[in-house]
C-alpha cells in the first residue's frame, strides 16, 4: 500500500487507526482537550496503546477494558477526579460512535465535538 493510501498510524505501535472508535486522537478532539486548528498537526494513537486516557472508558463497544497498573491508575488518583473525567471521556467515546454511525447527514470536523466545546473554539 502505497504511503498516501494509508490512513493515520498510531505513534505507539505503528499500526493504522482505522476507525474513529479507536482513535485517541479525535476522542480527545472531541472532549475539548485538541484545538481544531492543531487537529492535523497531532499525532495517532490507538486508544488501547493509550492507557492513561481510555482506563476511563467504560462502554461495552470498548471490550475489554483497559486497565492500567501504577502511578495514574484510576485507583490512584482523587475519586472526584476520577468520576468527572470517567464522565467526561464516556461521553466523548459515545460521541465518537453517533459519528461513525451517522448515515443521515455528514457531519464535518468541526461538528465532531461535544456541544459546550464546539461553542469554545468558536
Amino acid at each position: 500500500m502505497a504511503r498516501c493510501d494509508q490512513g493515520y498510524l498510531c505513534r505507539v505501535c505503528g499500526e493504522e487507526v482505522e476507525h474513529i472508535t479507536d482513535s485517541e486522537l479525535y476522542l480527545r478532539y472531541v472532549i475539548g482537550e485538541i484545538d481544531p486548528e492543531t487537529l492535523h498537526l497531532t499525532s495517532e494513537c490507538h486508544l488501547r496503546c493509550a492507557p492513561a486516557l481510555s482506563q476511563f472508558i467504560a462502554d461495552n463497544r470498548f471490550d475489554p477494558p483497559v486497565e492500567m497498573k501504577g502511578l495514574f491508575s484510576q485507583t490512584e488518583l482523587d475519586p472526584d477526579f476520577v468520576q468527572s473525567r470517567a464522565s467526561l471521556i464516556n461521553r466523548g467515546y459515545g460521541r465518537l460512535w453517533a459519528i461513525r454511525l451517522e448515515r443521515r447527514k455528514p457531519l464535518t470536523v468541526l461538528e465532531y465535538p461535544l456541544t459546550e466545546f464546539i461553542q469554545k473554539w468558536q
